[in-house]
């Protein structure tokens, strides 16, 4: 678990980002590298928590897959709207040409008055999918860096980012955005008025099997154990649930091996997908349940799936966000 903050992550130079698409295609090449950047060891904490701790129940908390986030103000209003004291984040770009160089997750946390949390999931080493480049204004991206965020009215504690297990499936094989890096989780310890609680920002594999995300949730589970041993906890995110198993979610052993440790999964109604086509992924025909909250030793209620589209009709991203209630320790 990588436990050392700072206020900005330092990104690597585009000479840095350069010498990386030279790499030999190899987990060693790839790791050594990514050891050796400091944005990849660390976790960027800012933003201003304007409520005083401990958080009172019960409260909302909201999980969101950004897709980039190309909208930051009006994404921030969108979850402004539900309400949501915790708010968990993936796909998050900070310096990317599409995105208008942008740090997207501490925009969001301004204009919401959270507290955030930032860190690196890859470094982009293009400027994104055929489809991303016509948002792109420059043909460069200033800082690179794309990932997953957490944010929060209250103050947070004891922030960490734990890499989850993988393949370096980004940069190893032939792909259309090839990156450094490998999904992970982001996350810390809030104080509640009943104790203490573990929130986790997650984005499990995509381009790949259920097994494959099996074992990513089990290594999850794994760290959050030894490093909070007893502690309440609540996972949210995006565990890409179906892909490559032709959307069927309950074809995922995470789901059982996450029951066998304790947990409970909330997702919303079982028959309502949260993908939507967006402007960046133009699949009217892709319906697929992706996104879910893992939670133990919490009374979790009203569970929802909350559209993305704006009140113009725009969509903010190829995913629906979900909330729920927890209303009290278990």
């Amino acid at each position: 678990m990588i436990r050392t903050t700072v206020d900005r992550l330092a990104a690597p130079s585009q000479e840095d980002r350069a010498a990386i698409a030279t790499l030999e295609k190899s987990i060693a090449a790839h790791d050594g590298r990514m050891a050796a950047l400091a944005c990849m060891n660390a976790v960027e904490a800012g933003g201003r928590a304007e409520r005083a701790e401990p958080l009172p129940f019960p409260f909302t908390v909201a999980a969101w897959n950004l897709e980039r986030c190309l909208f930051p103000k009006p994404s921030a209003e969108h979850l402004g709207m539900t309400g949501a004291e915790i708010v968990l984040l993936s796909e998050m770009d900070d310096g990317m040409a599409r995105t208008r160089q942008a740090h997207t997750t501490a925009e969001l946390a301004d204009a919401l008055g959270m507290a955030y949390l930032y860190g690196v999931e890859f470094i982009e080493l293009g400027l994104g999918s055929e489809t991303e480049l016509e948002f792109c204004k420059d043909d460069f991206n200033s800082r690179g860096l794309h990932g997953n965020g957490l944010l929060s009215t209250v103050p947070l504690h004891r922030p960490f980012l734990l890499r989850l297990e993988g393949e370096r499936l980004w940069f190893m094989g032939a792909v259309d955005q090839p990156r450094l890096g490998e999904r992970m989780a982001i996350g810390a310890v809030i104080n509640t008025e009943s104790g203490s609680l573990v929130l986790v920002s997650t984005h499990l594999e995509s381009a790949t099997t259920a097994a494959y995300r099996e074992r990513q949730v089990v290594g999850l589970i794994d760290a959050l154990d030894a490093a909070f041993p007893g502690l309440p906890i609540i996972i949210g995110g995006d565990l890409n649930t179906g892909n490559h198993a032709g959307g069927d979610f309950e074809a995922e052993g995470l789901f059982a091996r996450a029951a066998e440790r304790g947990f409970t999964r909330h997702g919303g109604p079982l028959d309502v997908m949260t993908t939507r086509p967006s402007l960046i992924t133009r699949w009217p025909e892709r319906a697929m349940k992706l996104d879910w909250f893992l939670s133990r030793g919490l009374a979790v209620s009203e569970t929802a799936i909350v559209s993305s589209l704006s009140p113009a009709g725009r969509p903010l991203s190829d995913h629906d966000l979900i909330t729920c209630r927890i209303d009290r320790f278990a």
